[in-house]
């Protein structure tokens, strides 16, 4: 299987991690600080707040064009729209987060 270089990065997980450098075809790859994979975003110490904040920042902007795009503003018209648009960004890879922090669960 050949690999692309310029994509391929290293997450150093755990507390007592050495941080080895590795290589791969003759290059050194770079270390990253959090890594996006399957649209989720996970950093060195398997914290989803990053997640949450871009899910949260993501379904705010839909919201927003909800608002200024449809004139009415009845259940009827914003629930589906509500519902379409913007949930499944709020709902997309919920199940591994679990607010461990107060600062989380306020996203």
């Amino acid at each position: 299987m050949k690999f692309n270089q310029a994509k391929c990065e290293v997450l150093h997980l755990a507390h007592g991690n050495p941080r080895h450098k590795y290589r791969l075809g003759g290059e050194w790859v770079e270390s990253s600080p959090e890594e996006k994979d399957l649209c989720m975003l996970v950093d060195k110490k398997l914290n989803m707040i990053l997640q949450c904040m871009l899910a949260a920042q993501k379904a705010n902007h839909i919201l927003g064009c909800i608002r200024r795009i449809v004139a009415s503003r009845s259940r009827a018209v914003i629930l589906p729209l509500y519902s379409t648009l913007m949930r499944p960004h709020l709902e997309y890879c919920i199940q591994p987060w679990s607010p461990q922090h107060t600062d989380s669960m306020a996203v």
